[in-house]
Parts: structure tokens; sequence; C-alpha cells
């Protein structure tokens, strides 16, 4: 079968296609046919040799995948050949909250992910998956949509008639726009694209403010707002943005610290989240239990994930230098 491993840690050129054998699964493993992936963020930084020596070589990366199932191993009670299945990202975090073991067993950075043909992983460590969904949408699931449904709904509790501050259109942002519309909230997203922010009002976005024409906009949420500010920032910039962020904030609100995107220039004062009252719950990704909840109510509401590009597995290098220029919108797929 073919991979893609990371060799070393000078960049996109230390990715090589290598041929494996075929795994066989274990007691309470299922061999799984990967039929798509998703690219996030996370991806490049891993592969670009951002994370340094902390990730290990060689390494098969990319954590979200959907596949087939299509051999399981002894002991296995809840899965049979033929399901469709999601990978998760974190293989041991079941339920409840973050623990270390949890956390230390992501795909695509402490184990092998899911840029393979072939893979074998843990009964739990994959779930089923709504049937209205295709495999390219299936796969846009286990880390961005997890993440702004953990963020909106375990831990800011998202109350229907609340506001949301989204940051860019990626897919996070993306995601977080389309939960909290179904869930009954005003929503204000960010972009510097006016195409970008035209499709976000077709999503659904009640107020959209190019960044780049206003530099300050936190102004523009605070108008928006009625100078009150929002109930919830999903804060994918980090520190370059999180000052802009803390002021659209209203006071008591809840921000929730995701992503890395902008640069430091923002000169963030900790006083400033002191003076507002403001909850900062970083996020990461989320659990078993949170993704099955998640794809429920996405049943329930047939929410369509956006993917905006795909690519051929053969095509993976050259849709990560994609990503590199964030000229997307939603999702980015891989098809095996």
């Amino acid at each position: 079968m073919k991979a893609l491993e990371l060799q070393g840690f000078a960049g996109l050129e230390d990715l090589k296609f290598v041929e494996k054998d075929t795994p066989k699964p274990g007691h309470g493993e299922v061999l799984i046919k990967m039929k798509s992936a998703s690219l996030n963020y996370r991806d490049l930084i891993t592969v670009s040799g951002g994370y340094g020596k902390s990730v290990r070589t060689p390494l098969v990366p990319l954590s979200d995948g959907c596949g087939e199932v299509v051999e399981v191993g002894e002991g296995v009670m809840s899965l049979a050949p033929g399901d469709r299945v999601a990978t998760l990202f974190f293989q041991n975090w079941m339920a409840g909250p973050p623990s270390f073991m949890g956390l230390a067993s992501a795909l695509g950075g402490m184990l092998d992910g899911v840029a393979q043909e072939y893979m074998v992983l843990k009964e739990q460590g994959v779930a089923k998956v709504p049937a209205y969904l295709s495999d390219n949408e299936v796969a846009s699931l286990p880390c961005a949509a997890l993440t702004a449904w953990r963020a909106l709904q375990v831990e800011g509790q998202l109350k229907p008639g609340e506001s949301v501050l989204l940051l860019g259109t990626g897919g996070v942002s993306i995601f977080g726009l389309q939960f909290a519309k179904a869930a009954g909230a005003e929503t204000i997203i960010t972009s510097s694209s006016d195409e970008k922010l035209g499709r976000a009002k077709e999503l659904g976005a009640n107020h959209t403010i190019n960044y780049k024409d206003n530099p300050q906009w936190s102004k523009n949420v605070r108008d928006l707002t009625g100078l009150l500010g929002v109930d919830h920032v999903l804060e994918v910039g980090g520190v370059g943005t999180l000052k802009q962020s803390m002021m659209s904030l209203k006071i008591g609100g809840h921000i929730s610290l995701i992503g890395v995107l902008a640069e430091d220039n923002d000169n963030f004062r900790l006083g400033a989240a002191v003076a507002m009252n403001a909850k900062l719950q970083a996020i990461s990704v989320g659990s078993r239990e949170s993704f099955e909840a998640m794809t429920k109510a996405m049943d329930l509401h047939k929410i369509k994930p956006v993917v905006d590009k795909t690519y051929g597995f053969d095509d993976l290098i050259t849709a990560l230098k994609d990503m590199q220029g964030a000229s997307h919108f939603g999702k980015i797929c891989i098809e095996f």
C-alpha cells in the first residue's frame, strides 16, 4: 500500500511517498480502507517543521479521515466490514475533560495519521457517521468541526439569541458559523476577502467585516452589537488578534483560544481580560463523546460541511502548498 511519510524536519521537501505492507488488525482493532482525508492548519505546521523535534520521524501525517472497515479483529463488537467510519483525532479521549493520556494520542502527531491507503485503529478510535454526508464531508469532521463544536457547545454553553464572532473563513470558523446558526445565535464573521464574506452570508452569517478595510475591527463588532460586544469569540488568530477579540467581547463573555494564524503584533495585555471578566478557554479538539453528540446534531439539522477544494492522494503535497496560500474557504480534502 502507498503512504506519505515525513522523514525529516526541513519542511515539505521531507515528505516522501513510500510503499508499506498492508497491516492486519489485532484484538479489538479494525482495518480501514481510507476513502478521503482533510487538511488542517495543524497538519501544515507539523510537516513544515513548526513543532520541531517534538514530532517523531518517520511520521505518517494528517489526522482527519473517512474510510470503510474491511476487516475486524477478534473481540470487536460494534463494527463490521462495510461500515463507514471517521477517524477520531484523539484515540484515547473517550469522554469527560482532557487528560494527558488522551491528549498524547493524536493521529498525525504522536501516532501515525491517515495519509495512507489502509490503516489499523482501535475499535473505539473510529466512529460511525451519518449516511447523508459524503466521504469528503465526513473527513472534514474530526478536527475542525469538533473543535468548533466543543468551543461553542461544550465549553461555551451557547444559548439561542447569543452572539458569536468568527475570525476568518477556514474550517473551524465555517463550522462555527454553521453550528451557531443552527443554535439560533447571531453571527459576525471576518475576512480580508469580500468574495469570501459573500459566501459566508450565503451560509447564514448575519454580519460581515472586512478586516483589511477595517484594521480596528473590534469597533465594527461593538457597533453591530449596540456597543455591548459579543458573547462568544472563536479566536483562531492567536496573540496576533487576541487584543481585538478582547475589545469585541461582552463583559463576562467567552473566548475560545484555538489557533495561531496571526503574527504576534497586537500587544495583548492580561489586564484587559481581568477588566472584562473574560472567560478564556483553550480548545484542543474534543472527545469521542462530543464527536458523537456533534454528528447527531448535524444529522438532525442536516448541516453540510463546506468542502472548497479536492485533490487526489498523489497530489497531497500540492494540497498542503495550497493551504499555505490561505485561499480556501472551509475545507481542503484528499481523495484516495
